[in-house]
């Protein structure tokens, strides 16, 4: 088998941080985290084989602080990006290749959200890639970004709207290349942690081994406490305390809506509704607010993602760093 690089795709909260920290824990792959680069800098700066473009990616590439932790050398990329075909995926893979090199690893893979949008692309530039899709219960995904999420009527519509069109683009493209996409759960990969990671090496063609479960290629996750943002455990320990968790967190009204619009999909992938029952307050509510401002904003997410898929999309201002801070880069860290 041809081992070809390794992709975790899927939304926030759905596992995809756990996923890449146990694959990173394998000696013969090298995980990056959050580096976008197919979503914020593919196709982005023109024909490549035009220097001027070349520079000007390279150039923002440089100054994204998500990639500052590979400690990419410019100079050398600059100087081997000439010397084969002048393409975004080739740029992309010699940044990958170094930091595999520097962790003394054969193989590189990438954990980066909405990764399922670019199988096409990814699958053209590497055939041989795997891409693992992690999805957990919309409820107990929804419950867990609340923490990050302001409170406000209609963030369960848009919470409904990103699980549907992950999961959409994750049948997508398993039904397109069915050899080289698999869907993982969440709830499968804490609660039988050993049996789902034979599986997926057995996927990746990779021997399973125990250090996997150390979580030790990925300290930073590993130390903040395991797979869990409910309460304090011990760092590295995989625990199933948030399955079911959304009973706690949500109202009985975003359980409703979630239920209604994204039930049937919820039931194909082993997620069975709740019963819900209302008072005749609850159910005014529900009608009357919680209902139309959640369509809402389900709809709103919709035409603002379809917007961002026309305009294109860019690095948040936050991760960029200004031109006079980008030295360290020349000095190699």
């Amino acid at each position: 088998m041809d081992r070809g690089p390794v992709f975790v795709a899927g939304i926030e909260r759905s596992g995809t941080s756990l996923m890449y920290a146990l694959l990173a824990s394998h000696p013969n792959i090298a995980m990056t985290r959050r580096t976008n680069l197919w979503r914020f800098f593919y196709n982005g700066y023109g024909d490549l084989s035009q220097t001027e473009n070349f520079e000007r990616c390279l150039a923002a590439m440089m100054r994204y602080k998500r990639l500052r932790h590979l400690q990419p050398d410019p100079e050398r990329l600059r100087r081997e990006f000439w010397q084969g075909e002048p393409t975004y995926a080739r740029l992309f893979t010699l940044l990958q290749e170094h930091n595999a090199e520097r962790l003394g690893k054969p193989r590189w893979g990438d954990k980066s959200l909405h990764t399922e949008r670019y199988a096409d692309l990814i699958f053209a530039a590497y055939p041989t890639a795997r891409v693992i899709y992690m999805i957990r219960d919309p409820r107990d995904r929804y419950a867990s970004s609340r923490s990050r999420w302001t409170k406000m009527r209609g963030l369960v519509g848009a919470g409904t709207a990103m699980w549907l069109d992950s999961l959409r683009w994750a049948q997508r493209d398993q039904r397109l290349y069915p050899d080289r996409c698999t869907i993982v759960r969440y709830e499968t990969v804490v609660s039988q942690p050993e049996a789902t990671l034979r599986e997926v090496c057995a996927f990746l063609g990779e021997e399973y081994t125990p250090a996997m479960l150390t979580m030790e290629g990925a300290p930073s996750h590993r130390d903040q406490g395991g797979n869990s943002s409910y309460g304090r455990h011990e760092p590295g320990r995989i625990t199933t305390v948030s399955i079911g968790r959304f009973r706690k967190v949500m109202s009985k009204g975003e359980i409703a809506f979630m239920q209604t619009y994204a039930g049937v999909d919820m039931v194909a992938q082993g997620y069975p509704p709740e019963q819900i029952r209302f008072s005749l307050g609850d159910r005014l509510l529900y009608v009357l607010a919680d209902w139309p401002a959640n369509l809402l904003r389900m709809i709103g997410w919709r035409a603002l993602e379809a917007m961002r898929e026309r305009m294109g999309r860019v690095p948040s201002p936050g991760t960029i760093l200004p031109e006079a801070h980008t030295s360290w880069h020349k000095a190699g860290g």
